[in-house]
């Protein structure tokens, strides 16, 4: 986790005394079920409850230094409990493996997280969408190649990126229901000494579903498909960024970043305005998707259980939702002041002579009895004088020069293909389709 990419409220999930915490609450609600089913006694867990309501500073240092001798860090975090709670705490962990506990604290923090990321992607999608009303028919031209291609609007533009954040919540909160269960099964997942009403004690004490089937851990196909999740996410992220610098462009310059005033954009040149938001947000995609891969290769454990995922997940848990958590604030903020230039839009449609109606034109003609592959020949020799004048040179003005255009389409009929609004009449139900 890098401090400059972290906001504290999902940094504060994966700090340490945060995860003794939720050790503690799961060891204690099943020394609770262990004393109702007689297995231990009932004043076992009276008395770990009873020490935790004083709110107890967890010592992560003290903690920290038990492992150092013992090497393993829950019978650390166990022994450190016993020199609070006293003689009672002997009966916490009864027929339970660490696994337990860590595996199932894992799914607490990563539910906890997703809720976070949940809230993160609700503000993207409303500022989305404000936005996406507000340019509903500012048009703008549409690039296919990054090349001028048919005219749009920059609200179209906005309503496709919230139409993909919305499926990326919905991804989000299947990945939440997958990744939320618990287990609690002891060694090698068969319940032989502990009972499996504890686990689903545990499970609904700490707002989890209980593992169906568990091999002392959870299968990790389940964390495979959370982190994956958060990939797609990601390369959202990137795509909607990836656009913004591209309409940041001097050559383009039809949207950017808000520049702040006292800003600096260049330590060498005074001038510049730089898309440093959205690059950044490309680089931390990157990072995110990188969590994929080892999330997808630790599915395959050795027979019940290995730990070759516990290094990795120590890793990716933290980071990859730290720093979507980040992304996801920072390019909510990015879209909430994106400075939009209609006029600059407007320009560049008018830019290259009229290119952009090419295909009314030819579909025009077809209609008026040309075969299609005389149309489009037709269309293409007056558009590439258009093309290579760089716009200096008029399609409209050419094709009614042309003889065997008029031919087939009276001047007028042509005119009338180069009406702009012809592009939008259907704007309104793309909206409804999108926003509802």
């Amino acid at each position: 986790m890098v401090p400059r990419y972290a906001r504290p409220a999902m940094t504060a999930i994966w700090e340490p005394e945060a995860r003794y915490r939720i050790w503690f609450e799961i060891e204690a609600h099943a020394t609770q079920k262990l004393g109702e089913l007689g297995v231990v006694p009932a004043r076992a867990a009276q008395a770990l409850w009873d020490w935790w309501q004083t709110d107890p500073v967890i010592d992560v240092a003290a903690i920290d230094a038990i492992e150092a001798v013992t090497k393993h860090d829950v019978i650390a975090f166990l022994t450190w409990v016993a020199e609070q709670v006293g003689d009672e705490a002997r009966f916490m962990h009864q027929g339970m493996t660490s696994s337990d506990v860590l595996d199932t604290t894992l799914s607490v923090q990563l539910a906890r997280a997703s809720d976070l990321l949940l809230e993160d992607l609700d503000a993207l999608l409303a500022a989305i969408r404000r936005r996406a009303e507000e340019h509903k028919y500012t048009p703008t031209i549409g690039r296919s190649h990054g090349i001028h291609a048919e005219p749009v609007t920059f609200g179209l533009k906005l309503a496709q990126a919230y139409a993909e954040f919305d499926r990326c919540r919905a991804r989000l909160v299947a990945a939440r229901a997958e990744i939320a269960t618990a287990a609690v099964s002891g060694a090698v997942g068969t319940f032989a000494n502990v009972d499996p009403a504890v686990e689903a004690y545990v499970a609904e004490q700490m707002g989890l579903a209980i593992e169906p089937v568990s091999t002392q851990v959870i299968p990790r196909d389940r964390h495979a498909m959370y982190f994956a999740t958060l990939a797609v996410i990601a390369g959202s992220i990137e795509r909607l960024a990836v656009e913004i610098r591209h309409l940041q462009r001097t050559e383009v310059l039809e949207a950017e970043e808000y520049f702040s005033p006292g800003q600096k954009g260049s330590s060498a040149m005074p001038h510049k305005r730089n898309p440093v938001l959205t690059e950044n947000l490309t680089g931390l995609a990157r990072m995110v998707r990188a969590y994929a891969l080892p999330a997808l290769e630790n599915v395959a454990l050795w027979h019940e259980r290995d730990i070759s995922h516990s290094s990795v997940e120590r890793f990716i848990g933290p980071d990859a939702t730290i720093t979507l958590d980040f992304a996801l604030a920072r390019l909510t903020s990015v879209v909430d002041k994106l400075v939009v230039y209609p006029a600059r839009m407007q320009a560049n449609l008018d830019r290259m002579g009229g290119l952009v109606h090419s295909q009314r034109v030819l579909l025009a003609l077809t209609q008026a009895g040309v075969s299609r592959e005389d149309a489009y020949r037709l269309v293409q020799r007056n558009a590439m004088k258009v093309w290579e004048s760089d716009g200096a040179l008029s399609l409209l003005d050419l094709l009614k020069a042309d003889g065997e255009v008029t031919a087939a389409l009276p001047p007028a009929t042509l005119e009338e293909k180069f009406d702009l609004d012809y592009h939008y009449k259907h704007v309104d139900t793309i909206f409804d389709r999108v926003f509802g």
